[in-house]
C-alpha cells in the first residue's frame, strides 16, 4: 500500500535527505529552508482530522427506558449475541446483471403483489426470535440505533444515533435496502421490491388498503390511529393541537399538503445541509439537527399513523416501536424516493461529497444472515444497488404562491412582544416573537436561512413540537398551512437512556422573504409552541452555500 506524506511530511524528509556535511554551496539553502519550513506551517491552513462515524460494537448494546418515569421499565433491542470471534464482511454490490427491482405505489399494487408481500412478511415474522432476518429482530435494528442503545466507538459517553443529522437518509435507505433482500430470499424471488407509500401525490394520501382491509394479513397492525383510515386524508402537517381547534377533522386539504411538500422539498430544500440534515463526526454529540423532509413529513407521518390511545403514539409514533408496523417500510421507502427525487430539482441539489460522510459506516444482517459493514458511499447510486421507483407525478413541484404579498402595516402588539426577548427564552406557554436582523448577502449562490440554535427539549417521554412563522400576524398563528409559516420543529418522543445535548432547525426563507413588496433589514420571527416545551438559545439569520 503506497503511503501519501502530507506537504510538511516531504519537507522534513527532503530536509533529511541533504548531505550531512554539505559542500559550502549548500550552506544558505540549510540556513533557508527552516524559515522558509517555519513560514509554510503558519501559512498553511490547518487540516481537519478525518473523523467519519464508525459502526457500532454490537456486543456493546445497551437497554433502553421507553418513559422517563423512575419506575419505567427496560427494553433491550439488542441484537442476538454473537459468539465471538465473528466475520464481519465488506459490503458487495449484487451483481450488475441480476435483476433490477422495481418499488411501486402502495395504492397501485395488485392482488398477485399483496400476497407475494404478506407471504414474504409473514415467513419474516415466522422466523424465530432469535434470527437477525426475523420481523422481531428487523424492528429492533432501527429502535437500537435511533434511541441511543449504542455507544460511538471511542466515546463511551457519547450515544450513536441515526437521527438529526446527515446520517438520517443513508441509514434508512441501507435499512431498507437488507430488509428487502431479506424479504426477497424468504419466498426465493430476487426481483421483489418493497412498496412505496406514495403520501404526497393526491392518489395515494390515505393508508394503503393493502394494510387495512383484511385483518388477518401480516400487514395489518392493530395499533394504528382508527380515525385516519380510509377514506381520511393523511396530514402531512399533522398534529393534534389542529384537532382540538378544528370542528371538521378534515379541514386540511390535498393543496394543503402540497403546499407543505413544496416548502419542504424546495423552499427549505435549497441546499444539501438544509435538505439532508446537519454533520455529525466521531466524537460529536448526536443529533446536531434534521433535514427539513425529516421533521416534515417524515415525524408527522409517523405521529399521523400512530395509536394515540398508546402514551407515546406506539407503534408509528415513537420510533422504538415504529417499525413493529409493517407500514413503516412503505413510508420509508417513500422518504428515501425523495431524496432521489430532490436530487433532480436543481444544481445545488447534490449529495455531500465530504470524506466524513462518504466513510461513515454501520453493521447490518443480510438475507444470509451475516454481519455486514457498509459505509454511506456505497448507497448512493441505486442503478448499483439494483432497484429503482416506478415514475410518479409530484404535483407539489408546482405549488409556489405565484401572488406578492403586500406589505402590511406594523403590529404594536408584535413590535412590543419582540423587544422583551432575553435568550435562553423557553418555549412552551405562549408564543416567543422576536426581531431578526438580515445580515449582509456573502454571494450570489448562497441561500438566506433561520436558525434556530440550542433547542434543548424539556422532558424525555413527550414530543415536541413549535411552527416558525416570519412576518406574520397573531391570525396567522391560528392557521397551520399559512404561507408566513417558514417550518416547524417536530421531535417524536426521545426515548431510550438518558438524553443530553441540544440540536438545531435551520429553514430556507430567502423565497418566503423575497414575496415582500419592501426590503427589511430585519424580520419578525415567531416561535408559536403546540406540544411539550423547549428551550431556544438563540434566533438568527445567516447565509449557507
Amino acid at each position: 500500500m503506497i503511503q501519501t506524506l502530507s506537504l510538511p511530511k516531504r519537507f522534513l524528509l527532503l530536509f533529511s535527505q541533504l548531505p550531512a556535511s554539505p559542500c559550502p554551496h549548500y550552506s544558505p539553502l540549510l540556513l533557508l529552508l527552516p524559515l522558509l519550513f517555519l513560514a509554510f506551517l503558519l501559512l498553511s491552513p490547518p487540516q481537519p482530522p478525518h473523523r467519519p462515524i464508525q459502526a457500532p460494537n454490537l456486543s456493546e448494546c445497551h437497554p433502553i427506558f421507553v418513559s422517563s418515569a423512575s419506575n419505567s421499565p427496560l427494553l433491550n433491542c439488542c441484537p442476538p449475541i454473537l459468539s465471538p470471534p465473528y466475520k464481519i464482511l465488506d459490503f458487495t454490490f449484487p451483481l450488475p446483471n441480476s435483476p433490477l427491482r422495481t418499488r411501486r405505489p402502495a395504492h397501485l399494487l395488485d392482488s398477485h403483489y399483496i400476497s407475494q408481500y404478506s407471504k414474504a412478511v409473514q415467513l419474516m415474522k415466522d422466523l424465530p426470535d432469535t434470527d437477525p432476518r426475523s420481523f422481531y429482530q428487523q424492528a429492533n435494528v432501527h429502535c437500537a440505533y435511533c434511541n441511543g442503545a449504542y455507544d460511538q466507538p471511542g466515546f463511551s459517553n457519547l450515544q450513536l444515533r441515526i437521527h438529526g443529522s446527515w446520517l438520517f437518509f443513508p441509514w434508512h435507505r441501507f435499512y431498507l435496502y437488507f430488509h428487502e433482500r431479506i424479504l426477497a430470499k424468504l419466498i426465493g424471488d430476487d426481483s421483489f421490491a418493497l412498496p412505496f407509500w406514495n403520501w404526497d401525490e393526491p392518489a395515494g394520501m390515505q393508508m394503503p388498503s393493502a394494510f387495512v382491509n383484511n385483518n388477518s394479513s401480516s400487514l395489518y397492525h392493530p395499533t394504528r390511529n382508527p380515525s385516519h383510515l380510509p377514506p381520511v386524508l393523511v396530514d402531512l402537517n399533522f398534529h393534534e393541537f389542529w384537532l382540538r381547534n378544528q370542528s371538521d377533522e378534515n379541514a386540511h386539504s390535498v393543496d394543503d399538503n402540497l403546499r407543505i411538500m413544496y416548502r419542504q422539498m424546495i423552499q427549505n430544500g435549497a441546499t444539501s445541509e438544509l435538505f439532508m440534515g446537519s454533520a455529525i463526526r466521531a466524537g460529536d454529540h448526536p443529533e446536531p439537527g434534521g433535514g427539513s423532509v425529516e421533521f416534515v413529513p417524515h415525524d408527522t407521518v409517523h405521529t399521523w399513523t400512530g395509536d394515540p390511545r398508546n402514551h407515546n403514539d406506539e407503534d408509528m409514533g415513537a420510533f422504538y416501536s415504529a417499525a413493529r408496523d409493517p407500514l413503516f417500510y412503505p413510508h420509508h421507502a417513500n422518504i428515501d424516493r425523495l431524496w432521489s427525487v430532490w436530487k433532480t430539482l436543481g444544481p445545488k441539489h447534490k449529495d455531500f461529497s465530504d470524506s466524513d460522510w462518504l466513510d461513515s459506516t454501520f453493521h447490518f444482517y443480510d438475507e444470509e444472515a451475516r454481519l455486514v459493514r457498509v459505509k454511506i458511499r456505497d448507497c448512493i447510486d441505486m442503478d448499483r444497488l439494483r432497484y429503482r421507483y416506478q415514475e410518479v407525478d409530484n404535483q407539489w413541484i408546482n405549488m409556489i404562491h405565484r401572488t406578492k404579498k403586500k406589505k402590511k402595516k406594523r403590529n404594536i402588539g408584535i413590535i412590543n412582544m419582540r423587544e422583551k426577548v432575553k435568550f435562553p427564552v423557553s418555549v412552551g406557554n405562549e408564543a416567543v416573537v422576536v426581531s431578526v436582523k438580515r445580515p449582509k448577502r456573502g454571494g450570489k449562490e448562497e441561500v438566506e436561512v433561520l436558525v434556530i440554535e440550542g433547542i434543548e427539549i424539556d422532558g424525555t417521554d413527550y414530543s415536541v413540537r413549535f411552527d416558525v412563522y416570519v412576518n406574520a400576524w397573531p391570525d396567522d398563528f391560528k392557521r397551520p398551512n399559512a404561507r408566513e409559516c417558514a417550518g416547524s420543529f417536530v421531535s417524536l418522543p426521545r426515548l431510550g437512556r438518558v438524553v443530553n445535548g441540544r440540536t438545531n432547525l435551520k429553514l430556507g426563507i430567502g423565497e418566503l422573504i423575497e414575496e415582500e413588496e419592501d426590503y427589511d433589514e430585519a424580520v419578525t420571527v415567531a416561535l408559536v409552541p403546540r406540544k411539550g416545551k423547549a428551550t431556544v438559545s438563540a434566533v438568527y439569520i445567516t447565509w449557507l452555500s
